[in-house]
């Protein structure tokens, strides 16, 4: 073999090692490709994320001792489903103490608006004609008194005199009293008066509606459908309007919330159909859609000047799910499919109504 032969092996065998190593790259690339872009395909996008975790403190709003706790640590509640009561003696006792004075200021108002009665006025009238005739006697005697005593017939004295004029006098005030009295029963209720009367049963009408809630408020009922989480009191304490009595855990609606890199975000939108599937049940997924995306990036850097430095934003994404067995528990992790290429369907007014859909 010449050396020209063995060169012109070589050559061809760097050649094929040449054509190998550019197989391999492409190859790697291609398998590197969907693993970068978060699915099998450009068609997905994959996050991952926990479902939610929300709780509420609840707490009859009002001060009493418990009477009743209803319900244990794990139960599951439904909305306006009851959860504990308190004595209810001291709150129903104020109900009907506001109800009897209410009713009161009510008739005193009706008393003012129709005013007085006919009787009432023809029994003024009559005491005004009783004064005028008690005015006349007293005014006749003083007048006899005083003209015996001019006449020198000293068949009165001076002191009889002044008894009978102090009694005239006292016959003409019970008079004009009488007269006024008639002319206030004829006038009716003063404007002023009436205002007051309404003014006082509005007021007892604002105090019975506020002792009625604070009745209400004695019955401790969950706000929505959830899970007890926490049973804090037991019946005998004597809770106040801030203490919590349970917590609970929010389970309607149910969402897991993942975080969408800046690139990815213009590859989301609302509505967008999903896929949720966990750790605890492989081979099962959970249908969702998208329902928002925070308008706000986290952790924003101070100065934005790179392309690195924009692309590590990440924006905040809630998947609401069906979770119909509720086998979703709070704070699970859980991995989240965005079908892309899926069809956006309006966000519906409820997740049930959702869920219900086909």
């Amino acid at each position: 073999m010449t050396f020209h032969d063995e060169f012109k092996g070589v050559h061809v065998k760097k050649k094929i090692l040449l054509f190998g190593l550019c197989a391999l790259s492409t190859g790697l690339a291609a398998a590197y490709w969907p693993w970068k872009t978060g699915g099998d395909s450009a068609s997905e996008l994959t996050l991952y994320g926990n479902m939610d975790i929300r709780e509420v403190d609840l707490g009859f709003g009002v001060d009493g001792p418990i009477d009743q706790v209803l319900v244990e640590e794990g139960d599951r509640v439904e909305a306006g489903q009851t959860l504990a009561i308190l004595e209810q003696d001291a709150f129903l006792d104020a109900v009907q103490a506001a109800e009897a004075t209410l009713k009161l200021a009510e008739a005193r108002l009706a008393e003012g608006v129709h005013g007085p009665r006919p009787q009432e006025i023809e029994r003024g009238r009559a005491t005004v004609q009783a004064a005028e005739a008690a005015l006349a006697n007293a005014a006749l005697i003083h007048s006899r008194r005083v003209s015996l005593i001019d006449a020198h017939e000293r068949a009165a004295s001076r002191e009889e005199a002044d008894t009978t004029n102090a009694e005239r006098l006292v016959a003409e005030a019970d008079l004009k009293k009488a007269r006024e009295d008639l002319a206030l029963l004829l006038e009716g209720t003063r404007r002023e008066q009436l205002d007051q009367q309404r003014a006082e049963v509005e007021a007892q009408r604002a105090n019975l509606a506020l002792l009625r809630y604070r009745l209400g408020r004695a019955t401790l009922k969950a706000p929505t459908a959830g899970v007890i989480r926490t049973r804090i009191l037991e019946p005998g304490a004597v809770v106040t309007a801030n203490s919590p009595v349970f917590t609970l855990a929010l389970t309607d609606p149910k969402w897991c919330r993942a975080y969408v890199n800046e690139s990815d975000l213009g590859k989301i939108r609302l509505g967008l159909p999903a896929r949720i599937t966990t750790d605890s049940y492989p081979g099962k997924s959970y249908r969702g859609w998208v329902g928002y995306i925070s308008p706000v990036a986290e952790f924003t850097p101070k100065a934005v000047e790179t392309p690195e430095l924009r692309t590590s934003l990440v924006y905040q994404a809630r998947v609401y799910t069906c979770d119909p067995d509720q086998e979703l528990r709070l704070g699970m992790p859980a991995t989240v499919t965005l079908l892309l290429n899926g069809e956006t369907r309006t966000p519906p007014a409820s997740l049930s109504d959702y869920c219900k859909s086909p």
